[in-house]
């Protein structure tokens, strides 16, 4: 098991750690929390290069993909960059990328009635993209079901502060950097930070922010 302990708070630079080969050839992860080697709940940085793929299988409990770089495919459509998707338990797929992708993974997640399907993306425009505005930052609500709440937070060209109210959250720095109990963080920055911890944060300009909150304490228990 890697980093399962939900009740302590992790930090991990992505852009420090090295590429681990998948059971596929092609696809390489650098995995962040993770249950166990193939199975079960997992966070991870996962790279497809050109023209790679994995056969067809299924996400029994979910599988929640944020695109960072390139086109990730399967039978349901091409997903660019800044695409956001959730694919409800018992979906199935034979995922590929014809010119090579990074994502961000989370597998295993899904609370238990959320069988929803979402698919946003956020660099395009459409009525799904609601940004809310804060003063020097925006948020846009990505997910939402029962305590769990899944948001982008990105700040204008100067920096900006924002509170977080919630038990625990978990963030991932698209770009920018962010600075949290005198720390700073760059582009790659993964944190979960637990109830003990502040959740105030400053963003510094042009910054953007993937956030999830509500879902440490269901996996805490």
């Amino acid at each position: 098991m890697l980093n399962m302990d939900m009740e302590k708070s992790v930090f991990i630079d992505t852009t420090e750690l090295g590429w681990q080969a998948s059971p596929r050839e092609g696809v390489w992860r650098k995995p962040l929390a993770r249950e166990d080697a193939e199975r079960g709940h997992a966070t991870s940085i996962v790279r497809f290069d050109p023209d790679s793929r994995f056969s067809e299988h299924g996400h029994p409990l979910g599988e929640e993909v944020l695109v960072l770089e390139g086109v990730f495919s399967d039978h349901t459509g091409d997903f660019k960059k800044g695409s956001y998707f959730r694919n409800p338990p018992g979906f199935a797929h034979a995922p590929f990328s014809l010119g090579g992708c990074t994502l961000f993974v989370k597998l295993h997640q899904f609370l238990p009635a959320d069988k929803r399907r979402v698919c946003i993306n956020y660099l395009e425009e459409g009525d799904d993209q609601q940004w809310r505005d804060h003063g020097d930052y925006q948020s846009l609500l990505l997910h939402e079901f029962e305590s769990e709440s899944v948001r982008l937070i990105r700040s204008s060209s100067i920096a900006a502060s924002c509170t977080i109210d919630d038990d625990g959250v978990e963030i991932l720095v698209v770009e920018g950097g962010i600075e949290q109990s005198g720390v700073s963080y760059g582009p790659g920055a993964w944190l979960r930070r637990t109830q003990a911890n502040t959740n105030a944060i400053s963003l510094a300009g042009d910054s953007l922010l993937w956030v999830k909150t509500g879902h440490l304490p269901e996996y805490a228990s």
